[in-house]
């Protein structure tokens, strides 16, 4: 990828969490660590990879991106706001009854794919979507992402042995390694062992990378393009809560409301790395 794809791809990853901290607002629970961690990986997936047309949300060639963690998806409305899917208005209306954005994926919404409130259940959907694709030999492909919480759900790996045993290989998951889930640390909570060991065993080929690295993340969606007969899934370390000091490696700020110094310190966070951005582009 060129140096200048990189770092415009930065930069929208940088909008992106800048978009979220103004829908968590002030005094206002939102989950800032888990949709901040997703940043850099939704900003490659919509703004470089998949086939997309906001003009028409529904047409068939798209490729299907769902959240399965459906708590982080203030990053994908963030990254749907700057696509055109919805006005720019709504952003200060999520959770509301009077709103389009709810506080996990909802239909309505222009460009979410599937409802995924209950944790688990998001590659089922995609595994559904990915087959409908290949009977009707479309060339659109599946991307959904999972939490390493929420690998501790079984249905996700009936999921995942039906995938394989289907050889599904339009679709791709994607595993937020952020190692922290809502009330702490994966190992202390709920350890799921070793990840890319378990997808393996289950027939899945896996790639690891730097979940915030942007030639990483387009490479391994690349890869996974040329796997023939299996699925793939890329496991995706990340930081929880990436980009604001305070809330990063914190399960505190796994869903909680600022006090406007915090929001002003990380709006000021978020100006400092995009000015640090602008200068390398100079």
């Amino acid at each position: 990828m060129e140096s200048v794809k990189v770092l415009e791809l930065k930069k929208v990853a940088l909008k992106l969490r800048s978009n979220v901290l103004e829908m968590v607002g002030v005094g206002k629970a939102g989950h800032l660590g888990g949709s901040s961690s997703l940043a850099e990986i939704t900003a490659v997936l919509y703004f470089h990879k998949m086939r997309l047309n906001p003009k028409n949300p529904l047409d068939p060639v798209r490729d299907r991106f769902l959240l399965s963690k459906g708590h982080a998806v203030l990053i994908q409305y963030a990254a749907l706001v700057e696509l055109g899917y919805f006005p720019r208005e709504e952003l200060k209306k999520v959770k509301t009854l009077e709103g389009l954005l709810q506080g996990h994926p909802d239909m309505k919404t222009p460009g979410i794919e599937a409802v995924t409130g209950s944790l688990g259940q998001g590659l089922s959907i995609a595994n559904g979507m990915a087959l409908a694709l290949r009977l009707e030999k479309s060339p659109a492909r599946v991307y959904v992402i999972m939490g390493d919480g929420e690998l501790s759900e079984g249905q996700l790996w009936e999921a995942a042995m039906a995938a394989a045993n289907f050889k599904v290989d339009n679709l791709v998951g994607i595993v937020d390694y952020n190692k922290i889930q809502a009330t702490g640390p994966i190992k202390e909570v709920f350890d799921t062992g070793d990840i890319p060991a378990k997808w393996k065993a289950f027939g899945w080929h896996v790639i690891e990378i730097d979940g915030h690295d942007i030639p990483q993340i387009a490479s391994a969606l690349d890869q996974a393009e040329n796997v023939k007969g299996r699925p793939t899934v890329i496991i995706a370390h990340t930081v929880k809560g990436k980009g604001f000091s305070f809330a990063e490696n914190s399960a505190a700020y796994h869903n909680a409301a600022l006090t406007e110094e915090l929001y002003k310190q990380a709006q000021e966070e978020l100006q400092a790395q995009m000015a640090k951005l602008e200068r390398e582009g100079k």
